[in-house]
């Protein structure tokens, strides 16, 4: 039995498949060692699989994860791996490979994601090998949920929302005072998953420039201070995983083409391909 995993810094998408290639899908929260160590990543395991999985059955486990930067931070995941799935060989390695093996197969091309955070590179269908850093949500992850959660709220808090959005905002996700808002954010645990949860209200209020406007601004940056350079980046098509992409899709097309760059796929998430990568390895 194989385990596959694509963990975002929000959901873990899993899949478990048997030597029949029947697969058994399931979630969790996602597990980021930039946020979370060792110990903490197997309590959570330890209350969410599911308890028909048979965990001393498992023999590979292959672990794509966001914030997977460093052997260092693969070792924090992998370690709760190993306390959990005794029998298995544990692979550990970053999301965009994910990203890369799901949009491509193996094929060479562009591959990019944004969901909570944003990465890309280009992939020459074994390997990844140029990437553009995205900084993470302090620095950059421009286009991600997290920019535009915190655009979102950080013209909340400056009561610069327009078209009678500041009510709006303020009840849907049921607000409190200016200073349990930045203790959530400079002194809490998740940040970028706690922004990344304002960005769903772009979505709903879609049909306000406001809205339509910061999602086209956000592309926009995410493609002249990431995408454009890349070498010969119009040579590529753009693909893209992840909820943010998917959800404001047109959108992106409109902005890479304007770009120069034709638009191949666009999905939601990597897992039944990287399911299929494997299966055919």
């Amino acid at each position: 039995m194989i385990l596959i995993a694509d963990g975002g810094s929000t959901k873990c998408s899993w899949c478990q498949l048997d030597d029949a290639h029947n697969r058994v899908y399931f979630n969790t929260e996602g597990y980021n060692p930039d946020f979370i160590d060792t110990a903490g990543i197997v309590a959570s395991l330890g209350n969410n699989l599911p308890e028909t999985l048979p965990r001393d059955q498992v023999r590979e486990v292959h672990f794509y994860g966001a914030g997977v930067s460093s052997p260092q931070k693969a070792e924090v995941i992998a370690a709760a791996m190993r306390q959990l799935f005794p029998n298995a060989t544990v692979t550990v390695t970053e999301d965009l490979l994910a990203a890369a093996r799901a949009l491509l197969g193996r094929q060479p091309g562009f591959a990019s994601i944004l969901g909570t955070g944003t990465n890309s590179c280009l992939y020459d269908g074994e390997k990844i090998t140029y990437n553009v850093d995205s900084l993470g949500y302090f620095l950059g992850d421009e286009g991600s949920g997290s920019y535009f959660g915190k655009r979102l709220l950080r013209d909340y808090l400056r009561n610069l929302l327009p078209d009678g959005l500041q009510e709006t905002f303020r009840e849907t996700y049921d607000l409190g005072s200016r200073n349990s808002i930045l203790d959530r954010l400079y002194n809490q645990p998740l940040p970028n998953r706690y922004l990344a949860s304002f960005a769903k209200f772009a979505y709903d209020h879609n049909n306000v420039s406001y809205c339509r406007d910061i999602v086209l601004e956000g592309f926009e940056t995410f493609f002249s201070n990431l995408v454009v350079h890349y070498p010969r980046y119009q040579d590529y098509s753009f693909n893209c995983i992840g909820s943010v992409g998917y959800n404001f899709r047109d959108v992106l097309t409109q902005v890479a083409r304007g770009h120069g760059m034709e638009v191949g796929r666009i999905i939601r998430s990597p897992i039944d391909d990287l399911v299929t990568y494997h299966e055919e390895a």
